[in-house]
This record gives structure tokens, sequence and C-alpha cells, in this order.
């Protein structure tokens, strides 16, 4: 695993909002800001849509990384405070993490791709008018 997150300034200046929880504070630590404009589309960046591997069962998910606020898992809209949340928050594409789940397991998830990335959106021109 590369050591190395990406987390957009915004996202970081409201992530440290939520920073009391110990696992993000760690994971915010290690994290290399950049502009929203100079985010790589392939990482992994709040309300991002992504399918992941949990490499322990093969299985694929997809889901969007959120705050806590807006968390629905009958939604797949899975909280960064979730182990799962916090675990792809700042993975790259082809990135895999080890993370420690509440039921005492370690588990390995890869970050498969990133279907939807909000920053793309601002860097996307709107088509001119005829």
């Amino acid at each position: 695993m590369n050591d190395m997150i990406m987390v957009t300034a915004p996202d970081m200046a409201e992530l440290n909002l939520l920073r009391a929880y110990a696992p993000l504070r760690r994971e915010l630590e290690r994290a290399m800001v950049v502009s929203s404009a100079l985010v790589p589309a392939d990482v992994a960046t709040m309300n991002s849509r992504v399918r992941y591997t949990d490499e322990k069962d093969g299985a694929s998910r997809t889901v969007s990384l959120v705050y806590p606020i807006e968390a629905d898992v009958a939604k797949g809209k899975v909280s960064v405070l979730a182990p799962v949340g916090t675990a792809l928050l700042g993975l790259s594409e082809g990135q895999s993490i080890e993370w420690h789940f509440p039921d005492g397991s370690r588990r390995r998830l890869k970050l498969e791709k990133v279907l939807f990335q909000p920053e793309r959106l601002a860097c996307t021109p709107l088509p001119r008018a005829p």
C-alpha cells in the first residue's frame, strides 16, 4: 500500500471538524492536501461514488462517500466515519488498504473505480451556445 492519500482542501476543512474520531484523524495526518482543481479524477473524494472490492470475500460494492448526516446505507451512502468510508477516503484507483473493522477482523479493501467525483464537474467546460 502506498502510504499517501489525497484530500482536497475544502474536504480537509470540513473533515477537520470530525477529527475526534481517531481513525479519521490518523488518515488525515497522512493526507496530502490539494486544491479541488488539481485532484486527479481517480481519487475518492467526499461525495464521490466508487466501486471497491473487499479482498476477504471478493465482493465488489458500489458506495457514495458522504458526511455522517447524509449517510443512508439503503441508498449506498456510506459515512466517512464508518470503517469502509474512512478506509476509502483519499485512495486512488488500484490502491489498497488494510483496515480494522468493529467485529475485530482486519480486511483489505481495493478501490477499483471512481465512478463519479464532484470535483470533475467543476473542471468540465460548459457547452458553448450556438
